[in-house]
């Protein structure tokens, strides 16, 4: 037994020295302070156990800039990260949008960790629990996480937090600074809230720290506030290999008006970030971070992840993606100033022109403002073209409308005036959508990115408010009309166009308005047809929205090769419980959004002027007796009821189209002194067809 024992002594001492140099290195490298202690708490797989498997790994740092503590609980637009990130080279920039409704930042990095995401309302409780991190034997867990779990089952959608880490073989590490709150720990932990590694020391350890989590394929970094994370930043990014993925993260504030942050990648290409969730050029989405993430590792992403991969391409601008992240945050804020700079308007106009030509300039005056708001989404893009000041955009937006209106009553005779601002703002809308210069997108008109729901397309407040003024362009078309075929084929053949508008992946993408805009449809052409409403034709109705849906399955195969919004969210639930939670969730967003702010008084004030337009429908619209403006103004009222059923912002829909059918109903009562004198249709200089028009409705379906 002697002689393997003096063989071995030969290279004893060699060992000896490569035990003591490696113990040393290990010192150095992964001893920490743990929390209230000063031993160190090393990462378990680290210390050259080498890449995983493959050799990809994802970094996701989190950067605070220089002016932190006094941006902290600021509600104001800040870019101090995105010049940060802006002195990287290596990293495609993008805007993120880290919240759905109100901002949480720990919803922020729970959304990031499920992949999926809805509003704050949908939640029981709402707001999210204050989060923290406790650690244990190198390991850590997320404090009050049965907490995070029991809420997002109270939520009407498959929401899993913590999915990220726990489709990541091996979990996720945490390498964060002992002296900041741990808070991006949260996108470490896995499904139990539990993180495989967690490393907490000094900033000058940081680097040391991240090349011994190597065993682990996803690494959260935690840098430092200020210039010490800007320096460690861009020596992570001059180390990184090739085969590792790199996303700088803005860490997320505390208060409110953060729902537009900023976020870096190294390891997608250069240029501008983008995804499939926002179809914007520049923008990604909070749930888009774990499905690039396991793309990057070669994983599979889960089912219950409903957000995209990103990918860059194009140039980078730095100063283009600032100016249309400030441009975002201020759309809401203006929508409503700017809604009653418009109203202001039209009652000035109102009391000059009546001071001017009495009876006749209150009419004319009543035309050109009802004509004017029908030319609002055209105004809108010309003042987000402008992107000016609040009273320059006002005056913009106001001149452009009152002009157009002023213009298309004196060309297009009463009534049919809607039918130019119909004609003219839906081939705007779709010019936009299909040039991609997203100038809807950034009108007060907008899908409102800010809110998280919808970055592209059309927004959900302007679908029942298209729908209106595309029935008002038709009839006002079909004037003078009367009940047959073919006029009730003409306002079916509309009805076409505003779906395909509303639904097509490229241009709206809203399954909701598809739906709107079918049932309105289907109403207006069945009281168009000869012999009025039958129980056939009732029946059509009432399956409408299936056919629509039907129809929309094949234009988002057909525009989108079956990844667009319907296919992607709803086709793709697999299971009727998952169809049923998005019908819930929908009808939980509607209801949900009528407790909000001054909704309540708004429905009520739209529900007031409806029961008043149906007892004094004879006095309102008698100068107008025609068909097919019956048919229209019917029909817009259904599909605003019906939007406010099948869309997230419920009630907004109704309102909207109450609105915009006042605003109709204003232009009728502007009809000349000659039209007034008689409810009759023919009259001095009408033509044969009004007199037959005349005849058929007096006659009655």
């Amino acid at each position: 037994m002697r002689p393997p024992i003096r063989r071995a002594r030969p290279a004893a001492p060699r060992a000896a020295l490569a035990v003591a140099l490696t113990a040393a290195l290990t010192g150095v490298l992964s001893a920490v302070p743990a929390p209230g202690a000063r031993a160190g708490i090393p990462l378990p797989g680290g210390g050259g156990a080498g890449p995983p498997t493959g050799g990809a790994r994802a970094l996701m740092a989190f950067v605070e800039p220089p002016n932190a503590p006094l941006r902290r609980n600021s509600s104001a637009p800040d870019d101090a990260v995105e010049r940060v990130l802006a002195a990287q080279p290596q990293l495609a920039l993008g805007i993120i949008s880290a919240a759905q409704g109100v901002y949480f930042r720990e919803q922020a990095l729970l959304d990031v960790t499920q992949g999926t995401r809805v509003a704050d309302s949908s939640y029981d409780p709402s707001a999210p629990p204050l989060l923290d991190l406790s650690t244990f034997d190198h390991r850590g867990a997320i404090k009050e996480w049965p907490l995070v779990a029991r809420r997002a089952q109270s939520a009407p959608q498959t929401i899993v937090p913590g999915l990220l880490a726990a489709s990541v073989p091996g979990g996720a590490a945490y390498v964060g600074i002992s002296h900041q709150r741990p808070l991006p720990a949260v996108l470490a932990a896995d499904r139990s809230g539990r993180l495989a590694a967690v490393s907490l020391g000094p900033a000058r350890t940081l680097l040391a720290r991240v090349a011994g989590a190597r065993g682990h394929a996803l690494v959260v970094v935690d840098l430092p506030h200020g210039r010490a994370g800007q320096r460690l930043l861009g020596e992570l990014l001059g180390r990184r290999p090739p085969s590792e993925l790199v996303l700088a993260m803005e860490r997320p504030p505390t208060g409110v008006g953060h729902e537009l942050e900023w976020i870096g990648a190294a390891g997608l290409g250069s240029g501008e970030l983008e995804s499939k969730t926002t179809n914007v050029r520049g923008m990604v989405a909070t749930i888009d971070v774990a499905p690039t993430v396991l793309g990057h590792l070669g994983r599979p992403v889960p089912d219950a992840m409903r957000g995209r991969a990103m990918t860059a391409g194009g140039g980078r601008d730095a100063g283009s993606l600032r100016a249309f992240r400030r441009r975002l945050a201020i759309v809401q804020p203006r929508r409503i100033a700017t809604l009653k700079a418009l109203a202001a308007a039209w009652l000035a106009l109102a009391l000059l022109a009546g001071a001017v030509g009495r009876g006749v300039g209150v009419r004319w005056a009543g035309r050109v403002g009802a004509l004017a708001f029908l030319w609002a989404p055209v105004g809108a893009m010309a003042g987000a073209l402008a992107d000016t000041t609040l009273r320059r955009e006002e005056l913009l937006i106001g001149a452009v409308c009152f002009g157009l209106g002023a213009i298309t009553d004196r060309v297009l005779p009463w009534p049919r005036g809607p039918f130019l601002p119909a004609v003219i703002g839906i081939a705007a809308v779709a010019i936009d959508a299909l040039a991609g210069t997203h100038l809807l997108l950034r009108s007060l008109l907008g899908p409102n990115p800010s809110f998280g729901a919808r970055f592209y397309g059309i927004g959900n407040e302007l679908k029942s408010g298209l729908t209106v003024l595309a029935l008002a362009g038709a009839a006002s078309a079909l004037y003078p009309a009367r009940p047959s075929r073919r006029a009730a084929a003409w306002m079916a053949a509309t009805g076409v166009v505003v779906a395909v508008l509303l639904g097509s992946a490229r241009l709206g993408a809203g399954v909701g308005g598809v739906v709107i805009a079918g049932v309105a449809t289907a109403v207006a052409a069945a009281m168009l047809l000869p012999g009025g409403f039958t129980p056939r034709r009732a029946a059509v109705v009432l399956v409408s929205p299936v056919i629509a849906l039907g129809a929309l399955v094949v234009l988002d195969l057909a525009t989108a090769g079956g990844r667009g919004h319907l296919t992607h969210n709803v086709v793709e639930a697999h299971t009727r419980t998952n169809l049923h939670d998005t019908i819930v969730r929908r009808l939980n967003s509607a209801v949900d959004a009528l407790e909000l702010g001054l909704m309540p008084f708004a429905v009520a004030a739209a529900v007031l002027v409806v029961v008043l337009a149906l007892v004094l429908r004879r006095r309102l619209f008698g100068p107008l007796p025609d068909p097919a403006w019956r048919a229209a103004l019917v029909a817009g009222l259904v599909g605003g009821l019906v939007g406010a059923v099948v869309e997230d912002s419920g009630p907004v829909l109704f309102v909207v189209a109450v609105f915009a059918l006042g605003c109709l109903t204003l232009y009728i009562q502007g009809a000349p002194a000659r039209r007034r004198r008689s409810t009759r249709l023919a009259g001095p200089g009408a033509d044969r067809g009004q007199g037959r028009a005349a005849a058929a409705t007096r006659a009655g379906p």
